[in-house]
C-alpha cells in the first residue's frame, strides 16, 4: 500500500533499517543537491531505493494551547535554535517494553536513558516493581539468546539493577521530566517514532532572528520532525540524502525485493547493534567522518578493515585549564603510557575543600580572599592564611531558644609566625577562595590517579607517551581530570595489517561502511591500541551536563538579621563521619 514519504518516514523504526522503497508517483529533481551533499540525487516514478539511515534535520513547531484546541500556523525551527524547553509528558501509554524499544531511542548517557512507570505491579520473581515506581531504561542487549532491557528502579533510596524481557506487557507511561533541553537534544533523543512531542519553552534568545523564527505567543508548541533520509540507489555505492517532506508517494517492497542487489551500507550504530556472534566482519569504508581526522589513516575511504567485536571501555574526561574562553577537551584511555605530576587546585568555597578532602593525605591550602564569619565561634579568614583540612563536622546552633544543626569544616590553621597550628571551624557556606599547596612531586600513571585521588584533579604531563607518534597532551600546561566515563567502542584493524588493533569510538564518528563478508580466518590475539581523543565543546557538554544533577548543592550562606547582633550564639561541636564522600567509580 502506497503512502506519502513523509508519513512513511515518520512512523519508520530506525532499528528496522535497511528498507527498500519503490517510488509510486511524483518526481523530484533537486539541482543544487550536489552542492549540499556532494552527491546528485533524482527520484522519479518506478525508482527503487534502499533507506539506510535517518537523521532529524529540522523541526516544524505548531502552537497548541491545549489538547483540544486546533493548532495554529506552523513555523520551521532549526536544530540550533537558541532556546531551552521542558517536555510535556505524553499521556498515551506504551503497551509493553517491546513497543518502547521500537519507538524510543535508548543510549548510554543519562540524557539518553528514558524513564517510565507502570500502571500496575510488575512481578520479576525476586523483585516486585510497585505501581508508579520510576523505571530507567539504560540499554538493550542479548542475554542467553533472549533480548532484554537493562533498567534500574529505586527502592529505599537505593538503585536496583533489573532486566526486563521484551515480552513484558503493561501500560508504561512517561515519567515526568523536569530537565530543560535544547531543541537539538529533543530532536535527537526525545521524540518517539510515530509520535509528536509537545514542549514548553522556558526561555529563548530575544535576538531579532529568534523572534522572527518563533513568535512570542508560541509558548507551548508541538514539534514534528523533518528527517534527512540517507539512501542508496541501485548499482551505486555512494549515499544520497534528501528530506522526508518531499511530495512523493512510496511503497515498501522490502519483502518482495532482493536486498543483496544493493550494496549493504552500515553506520557505526548499525554495527554496534549487531549481536556478538555476528563478529568478526570485513567491511570497506564508504564515507569518512567529517571533522575527526585522528583515525584517517585506518578509516580512509576505500580501505578494507576487520571489525573484531564491540565492547565498552573507560575513558578519563579531561579539560585544559585556561583563563581564555576556549578550552580543549580530551578523552584519555586507561592504557595511556605517559606520566603525570599533580598541580595546585583552586577551591571557591569551603564546601569544595570538603569534596576534595582525601584520607590519603591532608589537604594543604592557602586563602586568596578574606572572609568574615557570621558567628563568633567560627573562624574568619584573611588572604594568605594557611589551613590543613581535617574533616567535616556538624555544629548545633542555639539561637533564641531554637536549635539548628549546621555543617562546618574542621581544620588546622597554620600560624606562620611561631610555626604552630590551632584547631578552627570554617562555615561550609564560606564564600572565599583557596589554592592548594602541593607537596607531592611523584610521577603517576593515569590508573594510579584514578585509584588514589578524587576528581576533579589538576595535573601536567611530566613524561609524554612515547608509544604514539604525537602525544597531544604533552603540550598542555595544565589539565583538569574531571571524571571517568564508560563508552562504546569497536575493535578494528586494517585487513592488510591485523597486528594493529585499535579502539574506535562509535558515537563520535559519523561513518558508513559496506559489508563485504564475515571474517573466517583464525584470529591471533594482539594488544589493543588506543588514542587520546580530542572532543568538541558540544560533545563535552553532552557528557558533563547530566552527570551531577543529583549531587547535593553547597549550603547557602545564612540570612542576616538585625536581631543577631544583640543575641549571643553558642556552638556545641559534635564530630561525625563525612557525608560528602562519593563512590569510587563516580568522581
Amino acid at each position: 500500500m502506497a503512502s506519502s514519504l513523509k508519513n512513511f518516514i515518520h512512523s519508520l523504526n530506525p532499528k528496522s533499517l535497511p528498507r527498500i522503497l519503490q517510488i509510486q508517483s511524483g518526481f523530484y529533481d533537486e539541482g543544487s543537491i550536489s552542492e549540499k551533499f556532494d552527491h546528485e540525487c533524482c527520484l522519479s516514478t518506478g525508482d527503487v531505493i534502499k533507506i539506510v539511515g535517518l537523521k532529524v534535520k529540522k523541526l516544524i513547531a505548531s502552537n497548541c494551547e491545549s489538547d483540544d484546541s486546533p493548532c495554529s500556523a506552523a513555523v520551521e525551527l532549526p536544530l540550533d535554535f537558541p532556546g531551552l524547553c521542558r517536555i510535556v509528558t505524553d499521556k498515551i501509554p506504551f503497551p509493553g517494553t517491546e513497543e518502547i524499544v521500537r519507538k524510543v531511542l535508548i543510549g548510554s548517557t543519562q540524557l539518553q536513558n528514558p524513564c517510565f512507570y507502570c500502571s500496575e505491579d510488575l512481578n520479576l520473581g525476586n523483585l516486585t516493581i510497585k505501581q508508579g515506581e520510576k523505571i530507567t531504561f539504560r540499554s538493550v542487549e542479548e542475554k542467553d539468546g533472549v533480548m532484554m532491557v537493562n533498567a534500574g528502579v529505586t527502592k529505599n533510596d537505593q538503585c536496583c539493577d533489573i532486566a526486563l524481557p521484551l515480552s513484558q506487557e503493561g501500560d508504561f507511561y512517561e515519567w515526568e521530566d523536569d530537565c530543560t533541553y535544547t531543541l537539538k537534544e529533543i530532536a535527537e533523543w526525545k521524540i518517539p517514532k510515530g509520535r509528536k512531542r509537545s514542549v514548553i519553552f522556558t526561555n529563548s534568545c530575544t535576538t531579532e532572528d529568534s523572534i522572527h523564527l518563533l513568535p512570542v505567543d508560541f509558548k507551548c508548541v508541538t514539534l514534528a520532525p523533518v528527517y534527512e533520509v540517507q539512501a542508496v540507489m541501485k548499482f551505486q555505492k555512494e549515499i544520497v540524502r534528501f528530506l522526508s517532506d518531499l511530495d512523493v508517494e512510496v511503497k515498501d517492497v522490502t519483502n518482495r525485493y532482493n536486498i543483496n542487489s544493493f550494496l549493504q551500507s552500515l553506520s557505526m550504530e548499525d554495527i554496534l547493534e549487531r549481536t556478538s556472534n555476528e563478529f568478526p566482519i570485513v567491511v570497506a569504508v564508504i564515507e569518512e567522518s567529517i571533522g575527526n581526522k585522528q583515525f584517517y589513516n585506518l578509516l580512509c575511504p576505500g580501505r578494507e578493515v576487520i571489525i573484531y567485536q564491540k565492547h565498552q571501555a573507560t575513558r578519563i574526561l579531561a579539560s585544559e585549564i585556561k583563563r581564555d574562553f576556549y578550552k580543549r577537551h580530551f578523552l584519555i584511555p586507561a592504557n595511556y603510557k605517559g606520566k603525570f605530576k599533580r598541580q595546585p587546585r583552586e577551591f571557591p568555597t569551603a564546601y569544595d575543600l570538603e569534596i576534595a578532602r582525601s584520607v590519603k593525605e591532608q589537604l594543604h591550602v592557602t586563602a586568596t580572599k578574606a572572609f568574615v564569619s557570621p558567628h563568633e565561634d567560627l573562624c574568619s579568614v584573611s588572604a594568605g592564611d594557611q589551613f590543613l583540612i581535617s574533616q567535616c563536622n556538624t555544629s548545633e546552633v542555639v539561637d533564641q531558644g531554637r536549635k539548628e544543626v549546621e555543617n562546618v569544616l574542621a581544620c588546622e590553621k597554620i600560624l606562620l609566625l611561631n610555626k604552630t597550628s590551632k584547631n578552627v571551624l570554617l562555615p561550609m557556606c564560606m564564600e572565599g577562595g583557596f589554592v592548594e599547596i602541593v607537596h607531592d612531586h611523584r610521577q603517576y600513571d593515569i590508573s594510579e590517579l584514578c585509584k588514589d585521588f578524587r576528581f576533579p584533579l589538576n595535573v601536567q604531563v611530566s613524561r609524554k607517551d612515547l608509544s604514539v607518534q604525537e602525544d597531544i597532551l604533552a603540550y598542555i600546561p595544565c589539565l583538569q581530570l574531571e571524571e571517568e566515563i564508560t563508552d562504546d567502542f569497536l575493535l578494528i584493524s586494517s585487513l592488510n595489517n591485523p597486528t594493529e588493533i585499535w579502539e574506535v569510538p562509535v558515537h563520535r564518528l559519523n561513518m558508513s561502511f559496506q559489508l563485504l563478508r564475515k571474517h573466517v580466518e583464525e584470529i591471533v590475539s594482539f594488544p589493543t591500541k588506543s588514542l587520546v581523543e580530542e572532543i568538541t565543546e558540544e560533545q563535552y557538554c553532552m557528557m558533563r551536563r547530566y552527570k551531577n544533577q543529583a549531587t547535593t548543592p553547597p549550603p547557602r550562606p545564612p540570612k542576616t538579621h538585625k536581631a543577631e547582633e544583640s543575641n549571643k550564639t553558642s556552638f556545641l561541636t559534635v564530630p561525625v563521619r563525612s557525608a560528602c564522600g562519593s563512590p569510587k567509580t563516580t568522581k
